[in-house]
């Protein structure tokens, strides 16, 4: 079927909501009727795209996929060991303040409070889950930190702002790699996982869609912070460094980066579009910001190229993004270059619809 390709990046978000939208109902959104981050990020970005255009349509969407999970009095069934259940609360706040219904805000609060009783390391950093004891991940910084900030501007819990930014701290303390300026994945405090560095405590590898966590969740963090707050100049100089780390590794024909970032050069590894999409966010968000250059600018383009060159179309002419890791544990680097491939995997979706409304921000300076 032949498609008429979008001409503009909000085109291209329109074109990548409505196809999903088409697709599913709000609460059949995979895995269907479940508070779930792949769903969250995926109507992040689809309430990103609303902001810019004010369709209501898309409002509805979103709020339909949380009333299916959220009844009249803020109860609803989530993960209380883990840091992923707390990324889909970052579409309460808009639900409330556009309603005024207490449900939104009682079910804000339930997640919350699903922060104080998190285990954490010696340092306090957040475990990532129960189920990975004595273990930080970058995914974790966005999964819980835009949450916490926001919920800090809304609803006055102004000490959140310190444990958000004291999370960040430890993160770059343990994980990062000064030679590259990239993150590693995942860091294990107890030196007990199979990958786990002896001396470090790190996993070995660079892997592209945590990374892409960890930069979004910076440039959000620099949206999100009071001009006056203490750590925020440290904040900017981080993503700074992040940006132009990332651009080292741009893949010069195609725009994209490899599912392992630091490892193109290897004929197993591959093009990876979730993390890519991410990449291309943060490094718009940085100009915005300030914190980065027309050099960079020139990088998001190029990249937000490479992400349109490869969308495919189904058969009844919707939207399809190709080259999305499923969900990945920490491990080594036969464990990254061997994960299934799949499409329109929401991971992939959400973070192509928040590209394209920063790209489209950038044109439109």
């Amino acid at each position: 079927m032949t498609v008429s390709r979008p001409d503009t990046p909000m085109k291209w978000a329109q074109k990548a909501c409505d196809s999903l939208m088409n697709t599913y109902t709000a609460g059949g959104l995979p895995p269907a009727h479940r508070w779930h981050y792949h769903q969250g990020v995926f109507l992040c970005g689809m309430e990103l795209f609303w902001e810019a255009v004010q369709d209501d349509r898309y409002m509805d969407y979103i709020q339909a996929y949380v009333d299916d999970l959220v009844d009249e009095y803020g109860n609803f069934y989530f993960a209380r060991d883990e840091l992923d259940a707390v990324q889909a609360g970052l579409l309460l706040f808009r639900l409330h303040e556009r309603s005024g219904r207490s449900k939104y805000r009682i079910a804000a609060e339930k997640l919350r409070n699903l922060l104080l009783t998190l285990n954490k390391t010696s340092e306090g950093g957040y475990w990532h889950k129960d189920k990975y004891p004595n273990q930080m991940w970058l995914d974790g910084l966005y999964m819980a930190g835009v949450f916490s900030l926001k919920y800090a501007n809304v609803y006055g819990d102004e000490g959140l702002r310190e444990t958000v930014l004291h999370q960040e701290r430890l993160m770059r303390k343990n994980m990062k790699d000064e030679d590259t300026g990239l993150l590693y994945h995942a860091w294990d405090e107890s030196r007990r996982m199979p990958w786990s560095d002896p001396q470090t405590g790190c996993s070995p590898e660079f892997w592209s869609r945590s990374l892409g966590w960890y930069g979004l969740a910076l440039s959000q963090f620099l949206d999100l912070l009071p001009a006056h707050s203490q750590g925020r100049d440290g904040l900017a100089k981080e993503l700074h460094d992040f940006v132009y780390a990332l651009i080292r590794y741009q893949d010069q024909e195609s725009g994209l980066w490899y599912q392992v970032v630091d490892k193109g050069d290897r004929p197993e590894n591959w093009l990876e579009t979730s993390g890519s999409c991410l990449f291309v966010y943060t490094i718009a968000k940085a100009v915005k910001h300030g914190v980065a250059g027309e050099d960079a600018l020139a990088a998001a383009r190029k990249g937000f190229e490479g992400l349109t060159a490869v969308v495919e179309w189904d058969e009844a002419g919707r939207f399809v993004l190709p080259d999305i890791c499923i969900g990945t544990s920490a491990g080594d680097y036969e464990n990254y270059v061997t994960r299934p491939k799949v499409k329109n995997d929401l991971h992939g979706v959400g973070a192509f619809v928040m590209a394209c409304v920063e790209m489209q921000t950038l044109l439109n300076r």
